[in-house]
């Protein structure tokens, strides 16, 4: 379900080059990183992420937190400067369901930027996947 080694040879030194500097190396990145791409290519709340994936907070606050630094901006534009081909994904807003609100509602910017940025690196990381022969 998480990033193959393939996938993860690939993004970790791009990851590693945009993450912010802590002072406690973060533990987990590759299943943290694993349950921010699974959680925005399946569109599900952040609790229903798999147990594989650890608590599920750790990766709502790591993707938020990286969303207000500009992480997600920094990785898209690295990944794209490399060459690296997105892969698109299509909605059919039939099956979408806005909130009543959605007409009148203040926009947050920021983060809902930053859920499109994770969808197209997501994609970028299953285009990057070894195809069957």
């Amino acid at each position: 379900m998480g990033l193959t080694d393939e996938e993860w040879a690939v993004l970790e030194p791009l990851v590693e080059a945009c993450r912010p500097r802590a002072k406690v190396p973060p533990s987990n990145l590759r299943r943290t990183t694993s349950a921010i791409f699974w959680r925005h290519q399946n569109g599900a709340k952040w609790r229903a992420l798999p147990e594989e994936f650890g608590p599920w907070w750790m990766a709502a606050q790591t993707f938020i937190r990286w969303s207000r630094l500009g992480v997600w901006e920094r990785l898209l534009a690295m990944a794209q400067s490399r060459g690296v081909e997105l892969g698109m994904a299509f909605l059919d807003g039939t099956s979408i369901r806005a909130h009543r609100k959605a007409a009148g509602a203040a926009v947050k910017t920021p983060l809902r930027r930053n859920g499109a940025r994770v969808r197209r690196l997501a994609a970028l990381v299953a285009a990057m996947a070894p195809r069957p022969a």
